[in-house]
C-alpha cells in the first residue's frame, strides 16, 4: 500500500468515513500498521491494542488542554470544558480526581444496587404495558437505555423535580460538544446556549450546597477537600457534567447496542439467557469489547516517542481508536466473533487505561449486569424486527438513535 494511500487512509477517518461501518475501516487501517502515521496529515491514527495501551499509561502522552481559535477559546463550551479532568494532567489531574474519587466509592455504588434494580424492574414493566399498546413493539432507546442510565445518575448526583430534566437536556449537548461530528451552526447555537445556562446554574451552587448539603454526589464533591482545597464552582460544574455524560451516555448505547447484537447472535444469547446471574458479569465484558461505546479518544505527545516501531515526534496529536484495539486479532482470537464467554475479554481498553481510566467504569458494569439479567428474564424471546440502524453522528460515542423491539 503506498504513502499516498495511507494518507488517504487517514483523512478519510479524520472526516468521518469510518463511521460508515467502524470494524472494516480500522481493520484496513491496522493491517497497514497499527500506528499509523503521516507527517502531511498531521496526526497518528492508533488502533493496536498494545500500542494504544503504551500510549495510555506513557508519561510523554498527555491529554492536552481544550484548545481551538480565539473565539472558540471565550466561547462558554470552552469555558464550560476547561475545569474537567478529562483535559487535565499532572498535579491539576490528580487533584480533581482525587476529589472526585472521594465522592465515588464503591460503597456508594453497592449502595445503588437495590436501586438500579427496582428502577430496571418499573423500566421494564412500563416497556411491556408500551408494547402492548404498540402490537408488541417498543423502542428500546427511548423506553429503556436512556431512562436507565441518565435517572441512575442523576439521582447519585442528588438531583430532583426540575433540575433532573436540566442535566437530562444538558447531556446531550455536553455528548456533542465532546465527540460531535461536524456540527451545524444551529446545534452550535444550541450547545453554547446550554453550557451558558449551566455556567449560569452553577454559579453559586458549590457554595449553597456547602451551607446546606443535601444527599447525593454533588454535595460529596462539593464538601470533598485534599489538603484543604475544594472544588470551585466551575470546577463542581465541569465535573458534575463529566460524570452525568460519562455516567449515562456510554451505558446508554452499551445496552441498545448489546440487545441488537444479541439478536444477532443467538446462541451466544441463549448462552447467557441459560443462567444470566452467573454469566452477567463476563457477558458485559465481551459486549463492552465488541462494542465499543467510547469509541476512540484524544492525546498528543509531549517528546519525540516511538510506537509500534513508528517514530512520532513531540507535539504530534494521536487519534486513540479504542474500537480498533478491542478487535485487535493479535489479542483477541476471532475478533469480530461475539463469544460471551471469552475469557480475556476484561483486556478491552473500553474504559481507557493509565491515570485517566474511567472514574464511572464500576457503575457502567454494575448497571449493564442487572439490566441484562433482570431484561432476559422478563423477556427471553424478544426479537428485533428488521429495520435501518442509524447511529448518532459522534468520533467519540457510538450509540443508536432508536431500536425497535417486540416484545410479545
Amino acid at each position: 500500500m503506498t504513502a499516498a494511500h495511507a494518507a488517504a487512509l487517514l483523512q478519510g477517518y479524520w472526516q468521518g468515513a469510518h463511521l460508515a461501518d467502524p470494524p472494516a475501516y480500522l481493520d484496513r487501517l491496522r493491517a497497514l500498521s497499527p500506528v499509523l502515521y503521516d507527517p502531511g496529515t498531521g496526526f497518528a491514527l492508533l488502533t493496536g491494542h498494545a500500542e494504544l495501551s503504551a500510549a495510555l499509561k506513557s508519561p510523554f502522552v498527555r491529554t492536552g488542554k481544550v484548545g481551538g481559535d480565539s473565539a472558540f477559546l471565550q466561547s462558554e463550551s470552552a469555558r464550560l470544558m476547561a475545569p474537567m479532568m478529562l483535559f487535565h494532567d499532572g498535579a491539576s489531574h490528580t487533584r480533581l480526581r482525587s476529589l472526585a474519587q472521594r465522592a465515588f466509592t464503591p460503597r456508594v455504588l453497592e449502595e445503588s444496587r437495590a436501586f438500579i434494580t427496582a428502577l430496571t424492574d418499573e423500566l421494564l414493566a412500563e416497556a411491556a404495558r408500551q408494547a402492548r399498546r404498540r402490537g408488541g413493539e417498543v423502542d428500546a432507546v427511548a423506553a429503556l437505555a436512556v431512562p436507565l442510565p441518565v435517572t441512575v445518575i442523576v439521582q447519585m448526583l442528588g438531583l430532583e423535580g426540575h433540575d433532573a430534566d436540566l442535566f437530562r437536556t444538558w447531556a446531550g449537548s455536553v455528548a456533542d460538544l465532546i465527540g460531535g461530528l461536524n456540527m451545524t451552526p444551529e446545534r452550535w447555537a444550541g450547545v453554547e446556549a446550554d453550557a451558558g445556562a449551566m455556567r449560569r446554574y452553577f454559579r453559586t451552587l458549590a457554595d449553597d450546597l456547602r451551607a446546606h448539603p443535601r444527599p447525593g454526589l454533588l454535595s460529596a464533591l462539593a464538601a470533598a477537600e485534599d489538603g484543604g482545597e475544594r472544588l470551585s464552582g466551575d470546577e463542581l460544574l465541569a465535573n458534575a457534567v463529566l460524570l452525568l455524560v460519562a455516567g449515562h451516555e456510554t451505558t446508554s448505547n452499551l445496552i441498545s447496542g448489546s440487545l441488537h447484537v444479541l439478536h444477532a447472535w443467538p446462541q451466544e444469547r441463549a448462552w447467557l439467557a441459560e443462567d444470566p446471574g452467573t454469566r452477567a458479569a463476563n457477558a458485559v465484558e465481551e459486549l463492552l469489547r465488541f462494542l465499543s461505546p467510547v469509541q476512540g479518544t484524544g492525546r498528543f505527545t509531549v517528546a519525540p516517542l516511538t510506537l509500534g516501531g513508528a517514530e512520532l515526534p513531540a507535539g504530534l496529536h494521536l487519534s486513540l481508536s479504542l474500537a480498533g484495539a478491542n478487535r485487535d486479532p493479535r489479542v483477541f482470537e476471532a475478533p469480530h466473533r461475539l463469544n460471551l464467554a471469552r475469557e480475556n475479554a476484561r483486556l478491552h481498553l473500553s474504559f481507557a487505561a493509565g491515570a485517566h481510566y474511567c472514574l464511572g467504569a464500576g457503575l457502567a458494569r454494575m448497571e449493564a449486569a442487572i439490566f441484562l439479567t433482570r431484561f432476559l428474564a422478563r423477556f427471553p424471546e424478544y426479537r428485533v424486527p428488521e429495520q435501518p440502524l442509524d447511529y448518532l453522528p459522534n468520533f467519540t460515542l457510538r450509540g443508536l438513535r432508536a431500536l425497535r423491539l417486540n416484545l410479545a
